[in-house]
Protein backbone atom coordinates (compact mmCIF):
# COMPACT_ATOMS: atom_id res chain seq x y z
CA UNK A 1 0.00 0.00 0.00
CA UNK A 2 1.36 3.45 -0.93
CA UNK A 3 1.27 5.96 1.89
CA UNK A 4 -0.50 9.28 1.44
CA UNK A 5 1.64 12.37 0.67
CA UNK A 6 0.88 13.79 4.13
CA UNK A 7 1.92 10.54 5.77
CA UNK A 8 5.12 10.44 3.75
CA UNK A 9 5.82 14.04 4.69
CA UNK A 10 5.32 13.26 8.38
CA UNK A 11 7.59 10.23 8.19
CA UNK A 12 10.35 11.89 6.24
CA UNK A 13 10.10 14.97 8.43
CA UNK A 14 11.49 12.60 11.01
CA UNK A 15 14.79 12.40 9.24
CA UNK A 16 16.78 14.32 11.85
CA UNK A 17 15.78 15.51 15.35
CA UNK A 18 16.23 15.95 19.05
CA UNK A 19 15.66 18.00 22.15
CA UNK A 20 14.85 17.61 25.83
CA UNK A 21 13.52 19.69 28.68
CA UNK A 22 15.96 19.03 31.45
CA UNK A 23 17.91 22.23 31.85
CA UNK A 24 17.03 25.91 32.05
CA UNK A 25 20.48 27.44 31.56
CA UNK A 26 20.57 31.06 30.48
CA UNK A 27 20.92 31.57 26.74
CA UNK A 28 24.49 32.85 27.03
CA UNK A 29 25.60 29.72 28.88
CA UNK A 30 23.79 27.55 26.36
CA UNK A 31 25.61 29.27 23.53
CA UNK A 32 28.87 28.67 25.38
CA UNK A 33 28.45 24.88 25.47
CA UNK A 34 27.27 24.80 21.87
CA UNK A 35 30.28 26.83 20.72
CA UNK A 36 32.65 24.66 22.72
CA UNK A 37 31.06 21.42 21.53
CA UNK A 38 31.08 22.55 17.90
CA UNK A 39 34.65 23.94 18.00
CA UNK A 40 33.46 27.49 17.40
CA UNK A 41 34.72 28.72 20.76
CA UNK A 42 34.32 32.38 21.69
CA UNK A 43 37.65 33.92 20.63
CA UNK A 44 38.09 34.55 16.92
CA UNK A 45 41.39 35.16 15.13
CA UNK A 46 41.50 38.56 13.41
CA UNK A 47 42.45 37.64 9.86
CA UNK A 48 43.05 39.80 6.81
CA UNK A 49 42.71 38.32 3.32
CA UNK A 50 44.50 40.59 0.86
CA UNK A 51 43.39 40.67 -2.74
CA UNK A 52 45.91 38.61 -4.69
CA UNK A 53 48.41 40.39 -6.92
CA UNK A 54 47.81 39.78 -10.65
CA UNK A 55 50.88 38.73 -12.63
CA UNK A 56 50.84 38.92 -16.43
CA UNK A 57 48.46 40.40 -19.00
CA UNK A 58 46.36 37.35 -19.98
CA UNK A 59 42.86 38.61 -20.86
CA UNK A 60 41.27 35.93 -18.65
CA UNK A 61 43.21 37.01 -15.58
CA UNK A 62 41.01 39.88 -14.28
CA UNK A 63 37.85 37.77 -14.09
CA UNK A 64 39.73 34.75 -12.68
CA UNK A 65 41.32 36.96 -10.02
CA UNK A 66 37.94 38.48 -9.10
CA UNK A 67 36.49 34.99 -8.64
CA UNK A 68 39.47 33.82 -6.58
CA UNK A 69 39.55 36.87 -4.29
CA UNK A 70 35.79 36.82 -3.63
CA UNK A 71 35.69 33.06 -3.02
CA UNK A 72 38.66 33.08 -0.64
CA UNK A 73 37.26 35.95 1.43
CA UNK A 74 33.80 34.36 1.53
CA UNK A 75 35.17 30.95 2.59
CA UNK A 76 37.21 32.46 5.41
CA UNK A 77 34.28 34.63 6.50
CA UNK A 78 32.01 31.57 6.62
CA UNK A 79 34.45 29.48 8.65
CA UNK A 80 33.08 30.69 11.98
CA UNK A 81 36.52 31.04 13.58
CA UNK A 82 37.81 34.31 12.12
CA UNK A 83 37.09 37.98 12.63
CA UNK A 84 37.71 39.17 9.10
CA UNK A 85 39.37 42.52 8.45
CA UNK A 86 37.13 44.55 6.18
CA UNK A 87 38.57 45.21 2.74
CA UNK A 88 38.07 48.92 3.40
CA UNK A 89 40.48 48.71 6.36
CA UNK A 90 43.20 46.81 4.51
CA UNK A 91 46.33 48.52 3.16
CA UNK A 92 46.04 49.44 -0.52
CA UNK A 93 49.23 47.59 -1.55
CA UNK A 94 48.84 44.07 -2.97
CA UNK A 95 51.74 41.96 -1.67
CA UNK A 96 52.39 39.15 -4.16
CA UNK A 97 55.26 37.51 -2.28
CA UNK A 98 56.87 37.45 1.18
CA UNK A 99 59.40 40.03 -0.01
CA UNK A 100 56.61 42.51 -0.81
CA UNK A 101 54.58 42.44 2.41
CA UNK A 102 54.96 44.98 5.19
CA UNK A 103 53.61 43.27 8.30
CA UNK A 104 53.65 46.54 10.21
CA UNK A 105 51.05 47.97 7.81
CA UNK A 106 48.76 45.00 8.41
CA UNK A 107 49.21 44.73 12.17
CA UNK A 108 48.69 48.47 12.76
CA UNK A 109 45.34 50.25 12.85
CA UNK A 110 42.95 50.27 11.12
CA UNK A 111 43.57 46.69 9.91
CA UNK A 112 44.95 45.48 13.24
CA UNK A 113 45.30 41.98 11.79
CA UNK A 114 46.77 39.07 13.71
CA UNK A 115 47.14 36.97 10.57
CA UNK A 116 47.39 37.92 6.88
CA UNK A 117 46.64 35.74 3.84
CA UNK A 118 48.20 37.06 0.62
CA UNK A 119 49.76 35.97 -2.64
CA UNK A 120 49.88 36.16 -6.42
CA UNK A 121 47.75 34.80 -9.26
CA UNK A 122 48.76 34.41 -12.89
CA UNK A 123 47.37 32.96 -16.12
CA UNK A 124 49.67 31.87 -18.97
CA UNK A 125 48.92 29.74 -22.03
CA UNK A 126 45.66 28.49 -20.60
CA UNK A 127 47.14 27.60 -17.19
CA UNK A 128 46.21 29.23 -13.89
CA UNK A 129 48.79 29.47 -11.10
CA UNK A 130 48.34 30.64 -7.53
CA UNK A 131 50.97 31.13 -4.83
CA UNK A 132 49.59 31.88 -1.38
CA UNK A 133 50.95 32.49 2.11
CA UNK A 134 49.66 33.11 5.60
CA UNK A 135 51.84 35.25 7.87
CA UNK A 136 51.60 35.98 11.58
CA UNK A 137 51.49 39.78 11.57
CA UNK A 138 52.39 39.92 15.27
CA UNK A 139 55.53 37.81 14.88
CA UNK A 140 57.78 39.57 12.34
CA UNK A 141 60.87 37.57 13.31
CA UNK A 142 59.32 34.25 12.22
CA UNK A 143 56.07 35.09 10.48
CA UNK A 144 55.32 32.28 8.01
CA UNK A 145 52.46 30.02 9.05
CA UNK A 146 51.59 28.54 5.66
CA UNK A 147 52.79 28.56 2.06
CA UNK A 148 51.01 26.83 -0.85
CA UNK A 149 51.10 26.69 -4.65
CA UNK A 150 48.33 25.54 -7.00
CA UNK A 151 48.22 24.98 -10.77
CA UNK A 152 45.35 23.99 -13.05
CA UNK A 153 43.69 24.72 -16.37
CA UNK A 154 42.53 28.35 -16.43
CA UNK A 155 38.77 28.38 -15.77
CA UNK A 156 36.28 29.96 -13.41
CA UNK A 157 35.59 26.59 -11.78
CA UNK A 158 39.28 25.97 -11.13
CA UNK A 159 39.74 29.49 -9.80
CA UNK A 160 36.97 28.78 -7.29
CA UNK A 161 38.45 25.38 -6.44
CA UNK A 162 41.90 26.83 -5.82
CA UNK A 163 40.40 29.42 -3.49
CA UNK A 164 38.41 26.70 -1.70
CA UNK A 165 41.54 24.59 -1.29
CA UNK A 166 43.65 27.46 0.03
CA UNK A 167 40.85 28.46 2.42
CA UNK A 168 40.62 24.90 3.74
CA UNK A 169 44.40 24.81 4.25
CA UNK A 170 44.20 28.07 6.23
CA UNK A 171 41.26 26.86 8.32
CA UNK A 172 42.95 23.55 9.12
CA UNK A 173 46.18 25.31 10.14
CA UNK A 174 44.60 28.06 12.24
CA UNK A 175 41.44 26.28 13.40
CA UNK A 176 42.81 23.50 15.56
CA UNK A 177 43.52 20.96 12.84
CA UNK A 178 39.92 20.48 11.71
CA UNK A 179 39.52 20.32 7.95
CA UNK A 180 37.61 23.20 6.40
CA UNK A 181 34.34 22.72 4.54
CA UNK A 182 34.99 24.86 1.45
CA UNK A 183 35.37 21.78 -0.77
CA UNK A 184 32.36 19.90 0.66
CA UNK A 185 29.04 19.39 -1.14
CA UNK A 186 25.37 19.69 -0.27
CA UNK A 187 22.70 17.37 -1.63
CA UNK A 188 19.05 18.36 -1.61
CA UNK A 189 15.66 17.81 -3.22
CA UNK A 190 14.35 20.36 -5.73
CA UNK A 191 11.16 20.57 -7.77
CA UNK A 192 12.48 23.27 -10.12
CA UNK A 193 12.36 20.91 -13.15
CA UNK A 194 8.76 19.84 -12.52
CA UNK A 195 9.54 16.63 -10.62
CA UNK A 196 11.27 16.16 -7.29
CA UNK A 197 14.86 15.23 -8.10
CA UNK A 198 18.12 15.09 -6.14
CA UNK A 199 20.46 18.04 -6.74
CA UNK A 200 24.00 18.93 -5.69
CA UNK A 201 25.70 22.25 -4.91
CA UNK A 202 28.86 23.59 -3.31
CA UNK A 203 28.67 24.34 0.41
CA UNK A 204 28.12 28.05 -0.30
CA UNK A 205 25.22 27.55 -2.75
CA UNK A 206 27.31 27.86 -5.92
CA UNK A 207 27.39 25.35 -8.79
CA UNK A 208 23.85 23.97 -8.38
CA UNK A 209 23.10 21.08 -10.72
CA UNK A 210 20.76 18.11 -11.00
CA UNK A 211 21.94 14.58 -10.10
CA UNK A 212 18.97 12.27 -10.69
CA UNK A 213 16.57 12.44 -13.61
CA UNK A 214 13.92 9.90 -12.66
CA UNK A 215 10.88 12.06 -13.43
CA UNK A 216 9.22 10.97 -10.19
CA UNK A 217 9.39 11.95 -6.50
CA UNK A 218 12.73 11.40 -4.78
CA UNK A 219 13.31 12.36 -1.14
CA UNK A 220 15.85 12.23 1.67
CA UNK A 221 19.22 12.13 -0.14
CA UNK A 222 22.08 10.73 1.94
CA UNK A 223 25.60 10.68 0.55
CA UNK A 224 27.96 7.87 1.56
CA UNK A 225 30.98 8.63 3.79
CA UNK A 226 33.34 8.19 0.81
CA UNK A 227 31.22 10.47 -1.42
CA UNK A 228 30.73 7.78 -4.08
CA UNK A 229 27.04 6.90 -3.64
CA UNK A 230 23.71 8.51 -2.83
CA UNK A 231 20.96 6.67 -1.01
CA UNK A 232 17.46 8.15 -1.20
CA UNK A 233 13.79 7.17 -1.20
CA UNK A 234 11.80 7.31 -4.42
CA UNK A 235 8.34 6.29 -5.58
CA UNK A 236 7.89 4.04 -8.60
CA UNK A 237 5.97 0.98 -9.72
CA UNK A 238 7.05 -0.89 -6.56
CA UNK A 239 5.86 1.96 -4.31
CA UNK A 240 8.29 3.84 -2.05
CA UNK A 241 11.71 2.21 -2.29
CA UNK A 242 15.25 2.92 -1.11
CA UNK A 243 17.38 3.52 -4.17
CA UNK A 244 21.11 3.83 -4.67
CA UNK A 245 22.84 6.14 -7.14
CA UNK A 246 26.53 5.90 -8.06
CA UNK A 247 28.11 9.35 -8.26
CA UNK A 248 31.12 7.80 -9.99
CA UNK A 249 29.07 6.05 -12.70
CA UNK A 250 26.33 8.69 -12.90
CA UNK A 251 23.50 6.15 -12.74
CA UNK A 252 21.37 4.09 -10.31
CA UNK A 253 22.88 0.88 -8.93
CA UNK A 254 21.22 -2.13 -7.33
CA UNK A 255 20.11 -2.10 -3.68
CA UNK A 256 17.79 -5.12 -3.27
CA UNK A 257 16.99 -4.55 0.41
CA UNK A 258 15.16 -1.34 -0.46
CA UNK A 259 12.49 -2.95 -2.67
CA UNK A 260 10.23 -5.21 -0.64
CA UNK A 261 6.70 -3.84 -0.28
CA UNK A 262 5.31 -1.19 2.01
CA UNK A 263 6.87 2.25 2.28
CA UNK A 264 10.67 2.36 2.44
CA UNK A 265 11.95 5.76 3.52
CA UNK A 266 14.67 7.90 5.12
CA UNK A 267 17.98 6.05 4.59
CA UNK A 268 21.05 6.70 6.76
CA UNK A 269 24.65 5.56 6.29
CA UNK A 270 26.82 4.08 9.01
CA UNK A 271 30.06 5.97 9.57
CA UNK A 272 32.14 3.24 7.93
CA UNK A 273 29.87 3.10 4.89
CA UNK A 274 29.28 -0.63 5.41
CA UNK A 275 25.60 -0.42 6.41
CA UNK A 276 22.42 1.48 5.63
CA UNK A 277 19.56 2.00 8.08
CA UNK A 278 16.11 2.99 6.86
CA UNK A 279 12.42 2.88 7.73
CA UNK A 280 10.20 0.22 6.16
CA UNK A 281 6.57 -0.83 6.66
CA UNK A 282 7.10 -4.19 4.91
CA UNK A 283 6.18 -6.02 8.13
CA UNK A 284 3.23 -3.78 9.06
CA UNK A 285 4.07 -0.67 11.06
CA UNK A 286 7.05 1.34 9.81
CA UNK A 287 10.11 -0.01 11.64
CA UNK A 288 13.85 0.66 11.52
CA UNK A 289 15.78 -1.86 9.45
CA UNK A 290 19.50 -2.22 8.69
CA UNK A 291 21.16 -3.82 5.68
CA UNK A 292 24.69 -4.11 4.39
CA UNK A 293 25.54 -1.42 1.85
CA UNK A 294 25.18 -3.96 -0.97
CA UNK A 295 21.62 -4.73 0.15
CA UNK A 296 22.35 -8.02 1.90
CA UNK A 297 22.00 -9.19 5.51
CA UNK A 298 18.73 -7.33 6.17
CA UNK A 299 17.48 -7.24 9.76
CA UNK A 300 14.83 -5.39 11.75
CA UNK A 301 15.86 -3.32 14.78
CA UNK A 302 12.54 -2.07 16.19
CA UNK A 303 9.26 -3.82 16.93
CA UNK A 304 6.63 -1.66 18.58
CA UNK A 305 3.21 -0.34 17.65
CA UNK A 306 3.50 3.06 15.99
CA UNK A 307 5.79 4.35 13.22
CA UNK A 308 9.58 4.28 13.61
CA UNK A 309 11.33 6.48 11.04
CA UNK A 310 14.27 8.75 10.26
CA UNK A 311 17.34 6.95 11.65
CA UNK A 312 20.68 8.73 11.99
CA UNK A 313 23.94 7.00 12.94
CA UNK A 314 26.38 8.23 15.57
CA UNK A 315 29.32 9.11 13.26
CA UNK A 316 31.86 9.02 16.09
CA UNK A 317 31.13 5.63 17.67
CA UNK A 318 29.25 3.97 14.79
CA UNK A 319 27.50 2.04 17.58
CA UNK A 320 24.27 3.99 18.16
CA UNK A 321 21.28 5.10 16.14
CA UNK A 322 18.91 7.95 16.93
CA UNK A 323 15.48 7.89 15.32
CA UNK A 324 11.91 9.15 15.57
CA UNK A 325 9.09 7.02 16.97
CA UNK A 326 5.36 7.62 17.33
CA UNK A 327 4.89 4.73 19.75
CA UNK A 328 3.56 7.05 22.48
CA UNK A 329 1.55 9.35 20.18
CA UNK A 330 3.26 12.43 18.77
CA UNK A 331 6.75 11.77 17.35
CA UNK A 332 9.63 11.79 19.81
CA UNK A 333 13.38 11.14 19.56
CA UNK A 334 14.94 7.92 20.80
CA UNK A 335 18.38 6.31 20.73
CA UNK A 336 19.38 2.65 20.65
CA UNK A 337 22.41 0.47 20.10
CA UNK A 338 22.92 -0.80 16.55
CA UNK A 339 21.51 -4.19 17.55
CA UNK A 340 18.24 -2.59 18.72
CA UNK A 341 19.05 -2.85 22.45
CA UNK A 342 19.31 -0.13 25.11
CA UNK A 343 16.43 2.04 23.86
CA UNK A 344 16.26 5.48 25.48
CA UNK A 345 13.76 8.27 24.94
CA UNK A 346 15.34 11.70 24.68
CA UNK A 347 12.40 14.04 24.11
CA UNK A 348 9.21 14.46 26.02
CA UNK A 349 6.53 16.65 24.53
CA UNK A 350 5.70 18.62 21.43
CA UNK A 351 6.45 17.35 17.93
CA UNK A 352 10.11 16.30 17.67
CA UNK A 353 11.45 15.14 14.31
CA UNK A 354 14.45 15.01 11.95
CA UNK A 355 17.45 14.10 14.15
CA UNK A 356 20.99 14.65 12.85
CA UNK A 357 24.03 13.50 14.83
CA UNK A 358 27.02 15.85 15.11
CA UNK A 359 30.39 14.60 13.79
CA UNK A 360 31.89 14.36 17.29
CA UNK A 361 28.93 12.30 18.54
CA UNK A 362 28.18 14.71 21.37
CA UNK A 363 25.12 16.56 20.05
CA UNK A 364 21.95 16.09 18.07
CA UNK A 365 20.33 18.71 15.89
CA UNK A 366 16.60 18.32 15.30
CA UNK A 367 13.37 20.06 14.38
CA UNK A 368 10.89 20.63 17.18
CA UNK A 369 7.51 22.24 17.61
CA UNK A 370 7.38 22.54 21.38
CA UNK A 371 3.70 23.52 21.49
CA UNK A 372 2.27 21.31 18.78
CA UNK A 373 -1.50 20.88 18.64
CA UNK A 374 -4.76 22.58 17.59
CA UNK A 375 -4.61 26.27 18.34
CA UNK A 376 -1.11 26.06 19.80
CA UNK A 377 1.12 29.10 19.10
CA UNK A 378 4.31 27.13 18.55
CA UNK A 379 6.44 26.90 15.42
CA UNK A 380 8.80 24.36 13.86
CA UNK A 381 12.37 25.38 14.71
CA UNK A 382 15.87 23.92 14.76
CA UNK A 383 17.34 22.92 18.13
CA UNK A 384 20.61 21.39 19.28
CA UNK A 385 20.95 19.15 22.33
CA UNK A 386 24.01 17.99 24.24
CA UNK A 387 23.26 14.30 24.68
CA UNK A 388 25.21 13.74 27.90
CA UNK A 389 23.68 16.63 29.84
CA UNK A 390 20.36 16.79 27.93
CA UNK A 391 20.69 20.57 27.65
CA UNK A 392 19.23 22.14 24.52
CA UNK A 393 19.26 25.46 22.72
CA UNK A 394 16.90 26.88 20.10
CA UNK A 395 18.73 28.08 16.98
CA UNK A 396 15.96 29.50 14.75
CA UNK A 397 13.28 31.92 15.89
CA UNK A 398 10.14 33.39 14.28
CA UNK A 399 11.22 32.67 10.69
CA UNK A 400 8.93 30.21 8.95
CA UNK A 401 8.93 26.44 9.43
CA UNK A 402 12.43 25.00 9.85
CA UNK A 403 13.31 21.36 9.36
CA UNK A 404 15.85 18.75 8.22
CA UNK A 405 19.07 19.99 9.87
CA UNK A 406 22.31 18.38 8.70
CA UNK A 407 25.76 18.89 10.21
CA UNK A 408 28.84 19.97 8.31
CA UNK A 409 31.82 17.61 8.67
CA UNK A 410 33.69 20.16 10.80
CA UNK A 411 30.79 20.35 13.26
CA UNK A 412 30.74 24.15 13.11
CA UNK A 413 27.83 24.57 10.69
CA UNK A 414 24.34 23.31 9.96
CA UNK A 415 22.30 23.31 6.79
CA UNK A 416 18.51 23.13 6.96
CA UNK A 417 15.23 23.69 5.15
CA UNK A 418 13.12 26.79 5.75
CA UNK A 419 9.57 27.25 4.44
CA UNK A 420 7.99 30.70 4.50
CA UNK A 421 4.51 30.68 3.01
CA UNK A 422 4.89 28.95 -0.37
CA UNK A 423 8.66 29.50 -0.61
CA UNK A 424 10.90 26.65 0.56
CA UNK A 425 14.68 26.96 0.34
CA UNK A 426 17.96 25.70 1.79
CA UNK A 427 19.71 27.76 4.45
CA UNK A 428 22.96 27.43 6.40
CA UNK A 429 24.08 28.77 9.77
CA UNK A 430 26.77 28.36 12.37
CA UNK A 431 26.09 25.71 14.99
CA UNK A 432 25.14 28.38 17.54
CA UNK A 433 22.38 29.71 15.26
CA UNK A 434 24.21 32.82 14.06
CA UNK A 435 25.09 33.93 10.52
CA UNK A 436 22.04 32.41 8.83
CA UNK A 437 22.09 32.71 5.04
CA UNK A 438 19.85 31.49 2.23
CA UNK A 439 21.62 29.26 -0.30
CA UNK A 440 18.92 28.48 -2.88
CA UNK A 441 16.38 30.76 -4.52
CA UNK A 442 14.81 28.73 -7.36
CA UNK A 443 11.71 26.56 -7.10
CA UNK A 444 11.09 24.58 -3.92
CA UNK A 445 14.26 23.17 -2.39
CA UNK A 446 14.25 21.00 0.71
CA UNK A 447 15.73 18.04 2.67
CA UNK A 448 19.45 19.01 2.53
CA UNK A 449 22.30 16.65 3.41
CA UNK A 450 25.93 17.71 3.96
CA UNK A 451 28.68 15.48 2.61
CA UNK A 452 30.91 13.72 5.14
CA UNK A 453 34.08 15.32 3.74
Amino acid sequence: MIASPLYIRRLTLAIFSLFLISSSLPLLHAQDWVRTGSNLNNQRIRLAAADFKPVGDDPQLPSLKTTFDATLFNDLSNAGIFEMVSKSMAPSALPGSPQEISLLQWSADPANASMVAFGAISATNGRLSVSGWVYDAKNPSSPQVLGKQYNATASQDNSRQMAHRFADEIIARLGGGLNGIAETKLYFVSSRTGSKEIWQMDYDGQNQHIVTKLGSISLSPRVSPDNTRLAFSSIGKEGWTIRMFSLELGRPVNFPAGIAGGSNLSPAWSADGAHLAFSSSRSGDPEIWVADSNGGNLRKLTAFKGPDVAPTWNPKTNAEIAWVSGRTGLPQIYTMDVDGANIQRLTDGGYAISPSWSPNGQMLAFSWNRKYGPGAPGGQDIYVMDIASRRWIQLTHDAGSNDFPSWSPDGRHLVFERAINSHTSIWSMLADGTEQQELTHSGKDFMPNWSWK
